[in-house]
């Protein structure tokens, strides 16, 4: 659950919230019934019923429910703004909603049961030719060199002062990816979209996909970054990707088992998997590096996941 820090570090987030606030604009009309899932705070119940909304029904399954309520009393919107303190998915409105506005993601949209719930929600809560908010996300990947952020998954284990073999600790680290900022000036491939969530049918809440790019420029090769584009409606985005103004967001970095010099020539083959596995899910991402496109010159092949961490395989 997000600290009430950074609920406001999203509220701060104008890249994001204009983007919001444009389809929400847009999709509310006179009489409309909204439904905000994951209100947190509320930011987004308040600007609907400014907007316009005759009735929000706010669902947040966290204790800042609370606050909430509070801020939409002091701002007069009590009456109309109904709070539900649980999952979408175990809610049963009394009445359709016209509008469904959510932001269930992470550093991914691969989130939890984020896609389950807007599956749900779409099919019980939202009425005929009702919105969603939002649409669509477009993922996109690019082979990164960036030493500093894979220092962070392999320093101290990969050298010691203490002269004590660690790589055992390493191992577990780079079969796990996280949050890291990027510059298009890192990247040793031209990005390549790799998957597009469409929120108006989406159903299986796994991912697979393969990538293969031609190594253009020469550079030691950390892992991959991925991002994703966001479509909250129709000509209404925003985007994490590197080089464009920093969100809330950020970028994920899947580092790499270990450096890969790259050269122009060398290919690099990638399969990515997302599965969905009780209220988590497993990552992996199976890398192949040939030299200069001759097959029989294998320069890497990595098979990484989460799976493999320690914690995820305790009873």
């Amino acid at each position: 659950m997000y600290s009430i820090a950074g609920y406001g570090n999203m509220i701060a987030d104008t890249g994001r919230m204009n983007a919001y606030i444009q389809a929400l604009q847009q999709a509310i009309k006179p009489n409309s019934v909204v439904l905000d899932i994951g209100t947190g705070t509320g930011i987004f119940a308040l600007l609907a019923c400014q907007f316009g909304a005759r009735k929000v029904y706010a669902i947040e399954p966290s204790k800042v429910i609370h606050i909430a309520q509070e801020i939409a009393k002091n701002n007069g919107y009590a009456s109309r703004i109904h709070f539900i303190q649980d999952l979408s998915t175990q809610v049963t409105l009394p009445e359709t909603a016209d509008v469904i506005i959510s932001d269930l993601r992470d550093i991914l949209p691969w989130f939890k049961q984020h896609i389950r719930a807007i599956a749900d929600a779409r099919q019980r809560h939202l009425s005929p030719g009702g919105v969603l908010i939002p649409q669509r996300d477009t993922l996109w990947a690019a082979v990164v060199s960036a030493q500093e952020l894979y220092s962070r998954y392999s320093s101290p284990w990969d050298s010691n002062p203490y002269g004590f073999n660690m790589q055992v600790a390493k191992q577990q680290m780079t079969n796990t990816w996280g949050k890291g900022l990027v510059t298009p000036e890192q990247f040793l491939t031209e990005p390549q979209s790799w998957a597009s969530l469409d929120y108006t049918t989406i159903e299986n809440p796994n991912v697979k996909a393969e990538l293969t790019w031609n190594v253009g420029q020469t550079g030691t090769a950390h892992g991959l970054s991925i991002w994703f584009d966001a479509t909250t409606a129709p000509g209404i985005e925003f985007s994490n990707a590197p080089g464009k103004p920093l969100l809330i967001y950020g970028q994920a970095f899947f580092p790499w088992s270990d450096p890969v010099s790259l050269v122009p020539g060398d290919i690099v083959s990638v399969t990515i998997y997302a599965n969905l596995v009780g209220d988590d899910y497993i990552w992996s991402w199976k890398t192949h590096v040939i030299s200069q496109g001759e097959r029989e010159q294998v320069k890497a092949k990595f098979q990484q996941s989460t799976f493999f961490r320690i914690e995820n395989r305790l009873p």
